[in-house]
Parts: structure tokens; sequence; C-alpha cells
């Protein structure tokens, strides 16, 4: 006969949490990481408007005249304008019509001008924070802008954590020949300086949003592929991936089913570090006239119209590009800090 314990008076057991519930909690105790979350996510929510059509759809439109300037600037210098004294100009008189010797052919012309006239569409003189050579908004370009160097961020950044993943799983995994010529092939690629591998796929491959996404994924897959090849060897002689093995689970099952969950966490903080350099890299292949293509716009085709704006001394599309890229990396950098200490294990 049993007999059963009394665990009335006993404290309930605390629930066990996982290692991403325990990040959550981490991450919501660090104030600068949570609120780099919270800008990132609004930048994130803009860029998805951005694409929906729902704002910046009318960034290649000429709303306004040649560097319309801001409207603060634009209304003070206005009123600094008027206050100026003006030399009066001496009035003009016109012909006669009997001293005009087209006066008749003048009057029947203005008689059929309507027919022939196209209205002039008024142009604005001046937009919230100005207008670039061609007259659009700045605002405008700044918000499609930011989904193009997104996009190209995001899904370059997630094609190259899938590649880096699959071959440093395969390296890391099988071992052996498997791993030496995939260490030779990631050999070949460190090699050479990433810049000047980058600007080589980029001139063969040509301009265009797929292009850069494209080639900025197969240049950036090295750090991911080291970082997944060494966890997969310390991880797959491990008890839990051996039982795997005794039930007969096949080598992509135990790769990608039992070892690579328990790496998630060291991907995200690459995802992110990937963000954040795949961004700048645009910005320096659309500079340099490698990027998107001239019906896109995005921060790196936007700063290859400074030069020109600056020598007139037009700064406004500058100083967008530059608050808007100087905020995004900056709460990145610091998601990513705070990412890598919450994920970590061995962080209580």
């Amino acid at each position: 006969m049993t007999t059963l314990q009394n665990t009335a008076g006993a404290a309930p057991a605390a629930p066990s949490r996982s290692l991403w519930a325990l990040g959550w909690q981490r991450l919501k105790r660090d104030r600068i990481g949570f609120a780099s979350l919270w800008i990132v996510a609004a930048f994130m929510l803009l860029a998805l408007a951005s694409w929906l059509g729902l704002i910046g759809r009318g960034w290649n439109d000429e709303i306004a005249v040649s560097y319309a300037p801001p409207t603060a600037i634009y209304q003070q210098d206005k009123s600094v304008a008027v206050h100026k004294s003006k030399a009066a100009e001496p009035a003009l008189e016109g012909l006669k019509p009997a001293e005009d010797p087209i006066w008749a052919e003048t009057q029947r012309a203005r008689q059929n001008r309507d027919k022939y006239v196209v209205p002039e569409v008024k142009k604005a003189e001046s937009l919230t924070f100005g207008a670039d050579q061609r007259g659009r908004d700045i605002l405008d370009k700044v918000i499609k802008g930011t989904s193009t160097s997104l996009f190209v961020g995001f899904f370059g950044s997630l094609l190259a954590i899938v590649i880096g993943a699959v071959l440093g799983a395969s390296a890391g995994f099988f071992g052996r020949k498997v791993d030496d010529f995939l260490m030779w092939f990631y050999s070949v690629f460190t090699a050479m300086p990433d810049m000047l591998l980058l600007l080589a796929f980029a001139a063969v491959a040509g301009r265009g949003l797929g292009t850069v996404v494209l080639v900025l994924s197969l240049t950036t897959w090295t750090g991911v592929f080291r970082l997944v090849r060494a966890e997969f060897i310390k991880l797959r002689s491990r008890e839990f991936v051996q039982a795997a093995d005794a039930i007969g689970a096949s080598s992509a099952r135990r790769m990608f089913v039992h070892i690579l969950p328990n790496i998630s966490h060291l991907l995200l903080v690459q995802f992110s570090l990937l963000m954040v350099g795949l961004i700048k890299y645009e910005v320096i292949l659309s500079f340099l006239g490698f990027g998107v293509d001239v019906r896109q716009v995005s921060w790196g085709s936007m700063l290859a119209e400074v030069p020109e704006e600056l020598l007139q001394g037009y700064w406004w599309q500058l100083a967008m590009v530059v608050v808007f890229m100087s905020v995004l990396v900056t709460a990145f950098s610091m998601l990513t800090d705070s990412l890598r200490d919450a994920l970590d294990p061995k962080v209580k």
C-alpha cells in the first residue's frame, strides 16, 4: 500500500522559463535596449507603410520650385526681405496703339491665346523640410529611401544568415572532407578585402534592388559561417544529439531540428549586426553609382546628390538623411548590444 505525501503546505514549484523568456525579461529591464527596440520597430512600420503606398508614394512628384527651402527658413527670409527698403524704379510707359506697328496682330493673337496656352501649375515656394533640384519633397524622399535601405538590410541579412548557417552547419556537423572543402571556400572569400569584393560583384551584376540584396548577401555570409561551424563542432557530440541518432533521426533532422534551435539566439544577434552593416554598404554602393536603379531612391542615392547641393548652399537634403540614418543605425547598434547581453545564457 502506497502512502500519499501531504504537499498542501509546500510552496508551488516555480515554472521553468526558456532562454527566450529570460532574454525578454532582461531586455525589458534594460531601458536603453528596450527604447532602441521601439525606435527600430517604428522605423520598420514606417518602411512597411511606405512599401504599401500609404506614405511617401509621391516622392517623385515635382511639387515645388527647384531647391525650395524649408518653410521655417523661407518665412524668415521673406520677413527680412519685406522690411528691406527698395529703391523706386521709374515706370516705363508702353507704346500707344498708333505707335505700335503690330498692335492689330497682337490683339487678334490674344483672342485665340486661350486655345493654345497650357495652364501653368503653380509650384510651392517652400516645403516643410525643403525640396531637391527637381522640386521633389525631401520628406517623402527620405521616407521612401528608408524603406529601400531597410528592405536591402533585412532581406540581405536574412539571405546571408541562411547561406552562412547552411554551409557552417554542414562543415561543423560532417567534418572531414566536407569541412576541408568549405573551409577552403571560406578562405577564398576572406582573402580579398570586403569592399573590393563588394564592388567587383556589383560591377558585374549591375544595378537594381534585387541585385544589391544578392550581392551583399553573397559577400557577408562568412562571419555567420565561422560562428555556426564552431557551434556545430561543439554540439554535435552532446547527449541529446547522440540520443536522436540512436532513435534513427536523419542527419538533416539532427542538424536543423536538434542543434540549430540551440544557437538561434546567436543567429538573431548576427542578424542585427548584419542589418547595420548592410545598410551602410547599400549607402556606399548607391553613392558610388552601383546601388539601386535610377527609378528608385535610397539614402545612398540621396547622398549622391549632396555634393552639388552643398556647393550652392543647399544643405537640407543632407541634414534629413543624416538624421534618419544616424538614429536608425545608433538604435540598431544599441539594440544589438542589449540582445547579446539578454540572450547570453551565462548572464544570471
